[in-house]
């Protein structure tokens, strides 16, 4: 049976899910204590069946895990309904497909910066140099942040998500009980000021939106500024660094894209997040007994869909272990599926396919010049650092 924390998994889980596939059902993993959903029809289930639930169970001691606990209670990501409908409702009157269509200008600016100062050297990182610091860039001009503040956003991210990993560790617990606390005070000032001075920004809008009566209250805002950061950078960042890596170490995958950056850019967009899914494993909790894949899932009991596992199901996608940028059927998950989408996959696919067409446009030539560096853990796959030359 699979285990999660094995370097060689986190290298390559692909085998290993493939092998889970062949089971044809959910699979019980005793070392999680929960089901695996490894195909295509089950993992979509899992995310759309009402009576399985993104249910948080606070971390203890309380007093320790105060501010990471309510960041997450509060945040639509681990909310149910009725209350996932309120905050989605109140949060979509000011993030939505328009505000994010409005902002392309303003991520092809950013982009563009990005990869000027990118051409300034022989060798640069496509991760740390351009991948990282443009959806950070973008979440930080929507919020309102200060650019001075900037560097200190990807961190506070980085130190929360590894909580989503199987078996975190001491230190990435303290780290994110840390995280949790600064950037949750961070966001209260600037939500105070804002309430006093209210501008055009996120945190602006956010304040003042309402419906029937009802309004975010202080922890639902700041717990929405924080997940849009954390979800719309980890999906954006990963989504383009582990797709650009299969590409280049793929000459003959690559080369439409090469030839045609932007007419190939929206489907190799959607391949680059089906061939290596930035996020592999989304956890849900039986509100009521439910069947998923011919397998009885009890009250209380805890089911996993494999989204990487999902997106390489053989039958749902033709050469499902090829890449191809020129998809045409191309049923992902992704981003996820139901209630639970990632609400920050609007705002990814449009910096990526900002980001993608632009990259190739501006370096046709590019190559990797040294072994991708991949970040440990499997739940968020992503590397640390690709360097490339052009």
């Amino acid at each position: 049976m699979i285990d999660f924390q094995s370097p060689e998994f986190h290298e390559d889980p692909y085998p290993e899910l493939a092998e889970l596939r062949t089971h044809g059902k959910p699979v019980w993993h005793d070392e999680t204590g929960m089901f695996l959903a490894a195909r295509h029809a089950d993992a979509n289930a899992v995310l759309r069946d009402k009576n399985l639930g993104r249910i948080f169970q606070p971390r203890t001691p309380e007093d320790q895990w105060f501010d990471f606990n309510w960041l997450h209670a509060d945040s639509i990501l681990d909310s149910e309904p009725p209350k996932h409908t309120r905050l989605k409702s109140l949060i979509s009157k000011a993030f939505n497909p328009v505000t994010i269509r409005a902002m392309r200008p303003d991520i092809e600016r950013l982009a563009g910066a990005l990869l000027d100062r990118a051409a300034d050297r022989e060798e640069f990182d496509l991760i740390g140099d351009i991948a990282e610091p443009l959806p950070v860039k973008v979440i930080a001009h929507l919020l309102g942040f200060p650019e001075s503040d900037e560097h200190l956003l990807r961190p506070w991210s980085q130190a929360i998500v590894k909580m989503y990993e199987v078996s975190p560790t001491d230190q990435h617990k303290a780290d994110a009980r840390a995280a949790a606390h600064d950037f949750a005070d961070y966001v209260h000032g600037l939500m105070v000021e804002r309430k006093k001075n209210p501008g055009t920004d996120l945190i602006s809008v956010l304040a003042a939106v309402e419906e029937d009566g009802q309004s975010l209250n202080t922890h639902e805002l700041i717990a929405t500024c924080v997940l849009l950061l954390n979800a719309g950078h980890e999906a954006s960042v990963n989504g383009f660094g582990n797709g650009a890596v299969a590409a280049l170490s793929r000459p003959d995958a690559l080369a439409p894209l090469r030839e045609d950056p932007r007419g190939i850019g929206p489907t190799a967009v959607e391949e680059f997040l089906r061939f290596d899914s930035p996020l592999q494993l989304f956890e849900r909790t039986a509100t009521a007994e439910t069947e998923i894949g011919g397998v009885r899932i009890a009250a209380g009991q805890k089911i996993a869909a494999l989204l990487g596992s999902a997106n390489r199901d053989e039958d749902v996608f033709d050469r499902s272990t090829e890449m191809d940028l020129t998809r045409q059927r191309n049923p992902h998950i992704g981003f996820g599926a139901g209630i639970h989408f990632c609400i920050g996959a609007p705002l990814a696919r449009v910096e990526m396919n900002v980001l993608l067409p632009a990259v190739f446009e501006r370096f046709p030539r590019m190559e990797l010049t040294r072994e991708p560096h991949r970040r440990p853990g499997f739940v968020l796959r992503g590397y640390e650092s690709v360097h490339v030359s052009h």
